[in-house]
């Protein structure tokens, strides 16, 4: 069997996940060229090259990682003190140290709100910002960026997880193209805590063993040979693609950029062997090889109960003890080494890094000792590419339940994104996309 995103023939087996990892990861690029709009010229004075959203599925609390309020009653302040920071008068919890003191190098916003408490709707709006309407959801951010830049090598958006993200009843609407369709779907690509890197979208027909690999005439042909036992209508995109699937096989450079093993260790124990740590490293080397849109996923699934992922933020139960042990001291490794690592190799001042989830979590404490989704009030994280450093944006009340000044909706999020991108409100206007948004004036 060989299926390439949404398309599939059932002309023979899959390969085996073990065989698929050694194989060199070529051919699985292919769905990600297929079927876009021709390149619209990206304006050259956009200040972003690249956009990596670090999205913390599941509701990360804000009153113990970067909106602390120390002088609150017992049932909302929870058990964490406070630090300064280098941004004069800021305080986070003492759970991130690292990203306190590098303050200075990223803007925080405190009011953040969506419009929902339930996963799947407030991540859909998340990463759309807008609410689903008659005939679906509006396409991802990262969708607009493949309908504005076009067909490349290199796929133009790449969402870090083993599928599309979502909660234990499902995927959540709003991860890809939506009312566009499934060309403007991400191409997906998951990073084990050991760095290996699996394309899970893909699976390669039998016989194309990793040795065959290497010759890329037996590829095509077999891709050829694919096409024309899948019904025409659905693969009609297909004749275009032989030409890019070539350039892409043919490149050692995009292979390259999936191939974790030619960081150092230091590097690599840098960013922690977790697979959020290891998936981080993957984006920053995809947007290092020219990937406009990388969203990496703290974990595919917002619970805490899955075993083969880095624990989503669903902190219903443990809220706590999870943030003191696990999520509060990784967030703060991973996300300090990233910022260094982009600075470091001069890719910080091109690279737009967002960190944010769909909401917060409640600011009075339930009665297990622990918090639940709040949408009113949470925080995000921006940093490079345009973006003044070093600045609060936005203030919650002294409780932090609901902001005291100007609330940041999801619409602005992605506005801001796509400014920076340099898509502006004429583009979006001509792509029907956020026409009513606007950009979080302070940060830029």
């Amino acid at each position: 069997m060989l299926e390439v995103g949404s398309f599939q023939s059932t002309r023979c087996r899959p390969m085996s996940r073990r065989a698929f990892v050694q194989a060199g990861l070529t051919a699985p690029i292919l769905a990600a060229v297929a079927g876009h709009s021709p390149a619209v010229a990206q304006s050259s004075s956009a200040p972003a090259k690249s956009i990596l959203v670090f999205w913390l599925g599941g509701g990360p609390s804000h009153l113990d990682l970067f909106d602390p309020k120390p002088k609150a009653p017992a049932e909302f302040r929870g058990p964490f003190s406070t630090i300064s920071t280098r941004t004069p008068g800021v305080q986070f919890t003492e759970l991130l140290p690292r990203l306190a003191a590098r303050s200075d190098r990223f803007s925080l916003v405190r009011t953040n709100v969506n419009f929902d408490g339930d996963h799947l709707i407030a991540e859909s709006i998340g990463l759309t910002g807008a609410p689903p309407a008659s005939a679906g959801y509006q396409p991802n951010f990262g969708s607009i960026i493949v309908k504005h830049r076009g067909s490349q090598t290199m796929p133009s958006f790449v969402s870090l997880a083993r599928g599309p993200i979502g909660d234990g009843r499902g995927p959540m609407l709003g991860y890809g193209g939506g009312v566009w369709g499934q060309a403007y779907d991400p191409f997906m690509l998951s990073c084990s805590d050991r760095g290996e890197v699996e394309i899970p979208s893909l699976k390669l027909f039998d016989g194309l063993s990793p040795t065959r690999l290497s010759d890329r005439r037996l590829v095509l042909a077999g891709l050829d040979t694919a096409r024309r036992e899948i019904d025409s209508t659905r693969f009609a995109q297909w004749d275009n693609l032989n030409e890019q699937a070539h350039a892409l096989l043919t490149s050692g450079d995009a292979r390259s950029a999936f191939d974790l093993s030619r960081e150092t260790d230091a590097v690599r124990r840098a960013y922690g062997k977790t697979s959020v740590g290891q998936s981080c490293l993957l984006g920053r080397r995809l947007v290092e090889s020219g990937v406009p849109y990388v969203q990496v996923n703290w974990s595919q699934f917002v619970e805490v109960l899955y075993p083969f992922s880095d624990y989503g933020w669903d902190t219903h139960a443990d809220n706590f003890g999870l943030l003191a042990d696990w999520h509060g001291p990784l967030l703060d490794q991973v996300l300090s080494t990233l910022l260094d690592d982009l600075e470091t190799r001069g890719l910080l001042k091109t690279t737009l890094v967002v960190c944010l989830g769909e909401f917060g979590r409640t600011p009075r404490i339930n009665s297990i000792g622990s918090r639940d989704h709040w949408h009113q009030c949470y925080f995000s994280l921006w940093a490079g590419a345009g973006i003044q450093p070093g600045r609060v944006i936005g203030e919650s009340d002294p409780r932090g339940e609901y902001p005291v000044t100007n609330p940041v909706t999801p619409a602005m999020v992605g506005t801001t994104l796509l400014e920076q991108f340099g898509i502006t409100t004429e583009t979006r206007a001509s792509l029907g996309v956020l026409r009513d948004g606007r950009v979080i004036g302070e940060l830029v």
